[in-house]
């Protein structure tokens, strides 16, 4: 199958955002990427929309908000997509299969979420939706609980990892301060991160604030277009593997600590693009929590399974490291709206491709991974992706 390519994109500052809906936070990135990718409205067969609010906003049927934000899309066929985290990297899957189905020749994905609306409480519970509601609706401090047992687990089979977490924190805050689009710009620093405080308090088993990603709003927009199209425009930046691998919903069915449908994700778009982890350039990944980034080093094969932490502190997956990791400052500092993330991410690693991303640039970026994943790592997406144009 021959993937579509991404032509153009664009994304709001993540964070707290004064812009009352999804329907404007839709409008901001739009017409943007359309603009960066060189077309029109007019050229556009299709709209993916990324939204996964399961309460955050009254407002439902996301998919036919993009019409609202730009007339000229009024009559453009739309659909909205859901799939917990990975929400967003649902809806551009979803749009490069509508192309290589032959339905259409370029598409708009639109990933976005408003989540500060409502009280933190009730984000927490609208976010403890991606879990197995029947075994682990009463896990306290809602998903963060989930990701603390998770990490309680860890250190019980292979030690305590708390400095490990603190360095993967501070590691993206870092990186985020070379961030424009980033919710939290705020180097705090390992100490800070390892030491449990008034500000930095624990929030669910070993898990403090600062390993904990934030409640934000934003979208990112995504332009793909069959490769002929892609040809043609200023830039091209090309999937050399897309794969999907699921693990079952419910954690009491499952190794915790595993992240078996990650590690199948990698394996499969690596072998897909011919490739091994020696080859990629960097990676952006699904940092919810700072257990999720070990989990997912030791998933893609940096390291051993309960060896994770070497990989920090060898740096390896710094900024300057043989393979860096979350140069964005990931969605620990960039910032997590659930439908907006994979868009996101598939946003930074395309900049970094087309040299287009400014003061996080890093040098000679050939090839790029992408991690996003839906839940406890239950629904796992990987992309491999090249500069062609």
């Amino acid at each position: 199958m021959e993937h579509a390519q991404i032509v153009g994109w664009a994304h709001t500052k993540f964070g707290k955002s004064e812009t009352p809906g999804l329907e404007g936070l839709m409008a901001e990135v739009v017409p943007a990427a359309l603009d960066h990718a060189g077309l029109g409205a007019e050229d556009v067969d299709g709209i993916f929309v990324g939204v996964f609010n399961n309460g955050f906003s009254p407002q439902a049927f996301e998919g036919a908000l993009v019409g609202m934000a730009m007339d000229g899309l009024r009559n453009v066929p739309a659909a909205r997509l859901e799939n917990a985290c990975a929400t967003g990297s649902a809806a551009l899957y979803a749009a490069m299969d509508f192309i290589a189905a032959g339905r259409g020749k370029v598409a708009l994905v639109v990933g976005a979420e408003k989540m500060t609306a409502v009280p933190t409480a009730r984000a927490g519970d609208i976010m403890l939706s991606g879990c197995y509601r029947a075994e682990e609706d009463q896990v306290e401090a809602g998903f963060a609980g989930i990701f603390g047992k998770i990490a309680q687990t860890y250190f019980q089979e292979n030690g305590d990892h708390s400095e490990e977490l603190a360095m993967i924190s501070a590691k993206n805050h870092r990186n985020g301060l070379l961030n424009p689009y980033a919710h939290m710009q705020k180097d705090f620093g390992v100490a800070f991160c390892n030491t449990v405080s008034d500000k930095n308090p624990l929030v669910a088993g070993p898990l403090r604030r600062t390993d904990c990603s934030l409640i934000s709003d934003g979208a990112a927009a995504i332009i793909v277009a069959a490769p002929d199209v892609a040809a043609s425009l200023n830039r091209a930046i090309a999937f050399r593997a897309r794969n999907q691998v699921n693990d079952v919903l419910a954690l009491s069915r499952r190794d915790v600590t595993e992240f078996r449908g990650a590690r199948g994700a990698w394996k499969a778009s690596l072998e897909e693009a011919g490739l091994t982890l020696d080859d990629l350039d960097m990676v952006e990944t699904h940092d919810c929590f700072t257990i999720a980034e070990l989990l997912e080093y030791e998933a893609m094969g940096l390291a051993e399974r309960g060896q994770g932490g070497r990989v920090i502190r060898e740096g390896i997956s710094a900024r300057d490291g043989k393979l860096p990791v979350n140069p964005s400052g990931g969605l620990k500092s960039r910032g997590h709206p659930l439908g907006a993330t994979g868009v996101s991410q598939h946003v930074m690693a395309a900049m970094q491709l087309a040299g287009e991303a400014g003061e996080m640039q890093l040098d000679d970026v050939q090839l790029a991974g992408v991690f996003n994943m839906g839940g406890a790592a239950v629904a796992n997406y990987v992309s491999i992706l090249e500069r062609v144009k």
